[in-house]
């Protein structure tokens, strides 16, 4: 059991351990009454008194069923997630959970998956645990939404195992390679071009690398230490220079269009390595004697900044899991072309830490763009005029 697992058991026993409590406290209130007035208060199936309020704050969906399997009190998560209709509990695998713990009064931990609940997901996983209040066949529910949780787990051994494949293929290459040089001493020529080799499978380490620290240095959601005004015409141009010798082997055009002189707050070597990225997949995935256009335009309290192309496009299946690390749309063109697989994850990491977005229209055979939403600096997306001088310089 994990150790979020671990923290919702935790929770769900001092919660149970409490209501427990209260409704002992409750049936000896009631004992302490009329033989005839504790007959009619315990028949009545109604909660203990300050149940309700405990299973009122919790997170978590709670559940009370009565003897007869009728909720008596229902969090408003049950009912959001849909676990709960009315007087019914819906999941039969809880109910059947439910009536086994009233039947030997034994409590019971499980998981169970519900289809089609939340938002639109196809099945949400609950960790669940079930316990027996009293001895008139009164049973509590505890379900906690461990959905994300688990995604979350999921992504994570994905990126473990996607970077060991991914650093193992140069670093054996470069093993390799040292060993057939070595073989080959008296082969000048051979020597050269394995060299070569090697200075290519080491270039591609190295972008890997690089490309790991940006990602985990900007992944956490966590506010720009040092923002700043930045000109997104700056940004733009240096972001094509470092795209330009990439661009001219290709017979690519690079151009930069739309409003000039907006600004964001930001930081001005995040936003530059996100277009870079943006521009060098433009690029890897057009084909020859194109041109790849970057345009800035206001939008409200926003800039927008696009870069389009007229590449071979992105399957329709495969749009929602552009952004993922290490995902590829054509795995063979991008590591032939020296691509790691994290550029657009950057560039999604880099606009939300810029409480942006980015987004993408793609059309297989017609291109593709990709569009970064940016506050604004100010709140307002005006464009900013330069001075004469330096316009004309």
């Amino acid at each position: 059991m994990g150790e979020m697992a671990m923290s919702f058991a935790a929770l769900a026993g001092f919660v149970v351990g409490a209501v427990a409590v209260l409704f002992y406290r409750n049936q000896i209130e009631v004992a302490g009454r009329s033989g005839r007035d504790s007959s009619d208060d315990a028949d009545s199936g109604a909660l203990p008194q300050g149940v309700a309020s405990v299973l009122a704050v919790l997170p978590s969906s709670a559940v009370v069923l009565d003897a007869h399997d009728r909720v008596l009190r229902a969090s408003s998560a049950a009912r959001a997630f849909g676990l709960v209709k009315g007087d019914r509990l819906m999941a039969a695998e809880l109910l059947a959970l439910a009536r086994q713990v009233r039947r030997d009064g034994e409590i019971r931990e499980s998981e169970i998956d519900v289809a089609g609940y939340k938002f639109g997901q196809e099945v949400t996983n609950f960790a669940v645990r079930v316990a027996p209040l009293g001895s008139h066949g009164q049973v509590l529910v505890l379900a906690e939404d461990q959905t994300e949780r688990r995604r979350v787990e999921a992504v994570r051994r994905d990126f473990v195992a996607n970077v060991s494949h991914e650093l193992k293929t140069p670093v054996g290459a470069l093993s390799l390679l040292a060993e057939t040089i070595q073989d080959a001493a008296d082969d000048p020529e051979a020597v050269t071009r394995f060299a070569g080799r090697m200075q290519h499978e080491a270039a591609r380490l190295t972008y890997l690398v690089q490309d790991l620290i940006t990602l985990s240095r900007i992944q956490g959601a966590e506010p720009i230490p040092t923002p700043g005004q930045v000109s997104i015409d700056d940004a733009v141009h240096d972001a094509i220079d470092h795209c330009n010798t990439k661009a001219i082997a290709k017979d690519i055009t690079l151009v930069a269009g739309g409003t000039e002189g907006l600004r964001i707050w930001g930081d001005d070597e995040l936003l530059v390595t996100a277009l870079r990225n943006l521009i060098s997949n433009a690029i890897a995935y057009s084909p020859e004697h194109t041109r790849v256009v970057v345009s800035a335009r206001p939008a409200g309290d926003c800039v927008e900044i696009s870069v389009s192309d007229q590449g071979i496009g992105i399957p329709e299946e495969s749009l929602e899991r552009i952004f993922e690390r290490f995902f590829r749309v054509d795995a063979a063109r991008s590591r032939a072309t020296g691509g790691t697989g994290l550029g657009l994850a950057i560039v999604k990491h880099v606009a939300v830490a810029h409480a942006g977005e980015v987004s993408v229209w793609s059309k297989e055979g017609s291109g593709s763009t990709f569009t970064m939403r940016l506050p604004a600096f100010g709140g307002s997306a005006v464009p900013v005029q330069r001075p004469l001088e330096a316009a004309n310089g």
